[in-house]
C-alpha cells in the first residue's frame, strides 16, 4: 500500500499536473470570448502555427524540463532547450503542442468532472436530485449509488499518474534531441575525453619524468657521499620539480576554466631542458638537433616533447645512468625522433628491467598514431631503442 502511495509523495507527480493545466489557458481564454466550436479550434490552430517559431522550443523546452522532469533534469540533456534548427524540429514542436493541448483538455476535464460525479451519487443515494452538471447523468434515486460513490476519487488519482507520465514520456519523444543534435553531442563528448586523455598523458609524462629525476639523484646522491655532488643532485631535483609544478599549474587552470585556450605547453624548442635534466641524472646524453624545430606545427612539436621526455624517463627509470644517444631531425616533410640507450644485460654492473613495463610507451604509440605518424619501440641489437616518425606537412 505505502508503494502506491509513494508517487504523491514527490513534487514532480504534481507539477506534471499542472504542466498540463498550462497546457489548456490558451483555449479556455478563447472560450470566454465565445463558445462556438470555431473557439477552441482556432486555438489549437494558432497554438500549431507558433510551434513553427524556433524559438517556441525552446520555451517548451524550459518549461517541460522544470516541470516533467523534476530532479532527472541535471542527469542528462533528454529534453533540448535550444531553438529549432531544422523543419523537422519544428514539425515535432507543432506536433508537441497539440498533443499536450489534447493530453491537457481531457486530464484538466476528468479533474473536475470526476469529482461532481460522486457528488451527484451521493445526492441520488440521500434521495436527492443531481444537478451538478456531469458527464455521467446520474438518474434514479438507488441507495446502493453510494458504494459507487468512491470510484471517481479513486480514479482521480489514476488519472493524475497516467496523464504525468505519458506527457512526460511524450516530451521526451518530441522534445528530446534530434540525431544531428545526439550527433553533436557525441561529437562533444568524444572531444571531452580526449582532452581528459590528454591531459592524463600530460601529467604521467610530466611527473612521472620529475618524479624518476628525484629518485635517481637522490640516490646517486646518497651513494657518492660527496658535498659537491648531493648540492649539485639537489639542484637538479629543484629544477626539474618546479618545471613539474609549472606542467601540474596549467593543467589544472585547463580543467578549471573550460574556455581557456591551451597555451604555454613546452615543445620541441625546449628539448634542451628535457636534456640537461638527463645528464643532471648522470646519463651521458650524446644530442643530435637539427633542421627548422621551430618551424614544426605546434601540436607536433609539443607531442614530440612528451615523447621525448617519456623516452628519457623510461631510460633512467628501467636502465640507470647509460650512454643515451638522442636525435632529432625535421625538414619539410616529417619529424624523426630517436633515442637509443644499451639494453641492461649490455651494462656493467645491476641492470634495472628492461623498460617494457607501465603505460609510457604504450602512449607513444599512441601519440604516434594520432597524428598520423608511427613509433617502434622495443630491442634494436645491443640497443633498446625508441624511433618515431611524425607527418608534418
Amino acid at each position: 500500500m505505502i508503494r502506491w502511495l509513494r508517487p504523491f509523495a514527490r513534487a514532480v507527480t504534481y507539477t506534471r499536473w499542472l504542466h498540463l493545466f498550462v497546457a489548456v489557458v490558451w483555449p479556455a481564454m478563447w472560450l470566454f470570448i465565445d463558445e462556438a466550436w470555431w473557439a477552441p479550434a482556432g486555438a489549437a490552430v494558432v497554438l500549431g502555427l507558433s510551434g513553427l517559431i524556433p524559438a517556441m522550443r525552446t520555451v517548451e523546452g524550459f518549461q517541460a524540463r522544470l516541470l516533467l522532469l523534476g530532479r532527472r533534469d541535471g542527469e542528462a540533456p533528454v529534453i533540448v532547450t535550444g531553438p529549432a534548427r531544422t523543419w523537422g524540429d519544428r514539425g515535432r514542436t507543432v506536433l508537441w503542442l497539440e498533443t499536450r493541448l489534447l493530453l491537457g483538455a481531457v486530464v484538466s476535464q476528468l479533474t473536475f468532472q470526476l469529482p461532481l460525479i460522486t457528488l451527484d451519487l451521493v445526492r441520488a443515494a440521500l434521495g436527492g436530485r443531481p444537478d451538478s452538471g456531469g458527464w455521467l447523468p446520474v438518474t434514479g434515486h438507488h441507495w446502493w449509488y453510494a458504494a459507487l460513490a468512491p470510484v471517481p476519487l479513486l480514479l482521480l488519482p489514476a488519472v493524475v499518474l497516467a496523464g504525468g507520465e505519458l506527457i512526460t514520456r511524450v516530451a521526451l519523444r518530441l522534445l528530446g534531441p534530434s540525431p544531428a543534435e545526439r550527433l553533436a553531442a557525441l561529437e562533444e563528448r568524444t572531444e571531452q575525453l580526449l582532452e581528459r586523455n590528454r591531459i592524463a598523458r600530460e601529467l604521467h609524462d610530466s611527473i612521472g619524468h620529475a618524479l624518476t629525476v628525484a629518485v635517481v639523484q637522490a640516490g646517486a646522491a646518497r651513494a657518492a657521499g660527496d658535498p659537491e655532488f648531493t648540492g649539485r643532485a639537489l639542484a637538479a631535483i629543484e629544477d626539474t620539480g618546479r618545471a613539474a609544478l609549472e606542467d601540474l599549474e596549467r593543467v589544472l587552470g585547463v580543467l578549471r576554466e573550460e574556455e581557456r585556450p591551451v597555451s604555454g605547453r613546452p615543445t620541441l624548442v625546449d628539448a634542451g631542458r628535457l636534456l640537461e635534466s638527463a645528464r643532471a641524472s648522470g646519463a651521458e646524453v650524446d644530442a643530435e638537433l637539427s633542421g627548422p624545430l621551430e618551424t614544426v606545427p605546434g601540436p607536433v612539436s609539443r607531442e614530440g616533447y612528451r615523447m621525448l621526455q617519456e623516452s628519457l624517463t623510461n631510460v633512467l627509470r628501467h636502465a640507470g645512468s647509460v650512454p643515451v644517444r638522442v636525435r632529432v631531425a625535421a625538414d619539410d616533410a616529417r619529424l624523426l625522433l630517436e633515442v637509443r640507450n644499451p639494453l641492461p644485460g649490455e651494462i656493467p654492473g645491476p641492470g634495472r628491467g628492461s623498460g617494457v613495463r607501465g603505460s609510457g610507451l604504450r602512449g607513444i604509440r599512441e601519440r604516434a598514431a594520432l597524428l598520423g605518424g608511427r613509433a617502434r619501440t622495443g630491442p634494436d641489437g645491443p640497443d633498446w631503442q625508441v624511433h618515431v616518425e611524425l607527418p608534418v606537412g
